[in-house]
């Protein structure tokens, strides 16, 4: 996404009401966000090979997007022509000054 780019138009999206007036623009559709998310997967399972896949996820903003990376690559584990063993864990981080 290029940084001049405007976004698209919100009204192309299903926008909860109590959103509705604080938004512009929608600059990323979660339909891309979930193509990349695809696509970062197999960069990842290609590039680990047969190697033990350590995912660590920062809780709070990150679980969303760490679940749904997580099925893609166990999609893929699974669709492979070998498994690769995955060990999942968490971690919380507080933001100080």
């Amino acid at each position: 996404i290029r940084d001049e780019q405007s976004g698209y138009n919100k009204n192309l999206f299903c926008i909860p009401k109590h959103y509705e007036e604080d938004l512009e623009r929608v600059f990323i559709p979660h339909g891309l966000i979930l193509d990349r998310t695809e696509r970062l997967a197999r960069d990842i399972m290609q590039d680990m090979g047969s190697h033990h896949v350590v995912a660590l996820c920062v809780l709070k903003g990150g679980y969303k997007f760490f679940a749904d990376l997580l099925d893609h690559i166990k999609a893929l584990n699974q669709n492979g022509d070998k498994s690769v063993p995955i060990t999942v864990d968490f971690v919380r981080i507080k933001s100080s000054c």
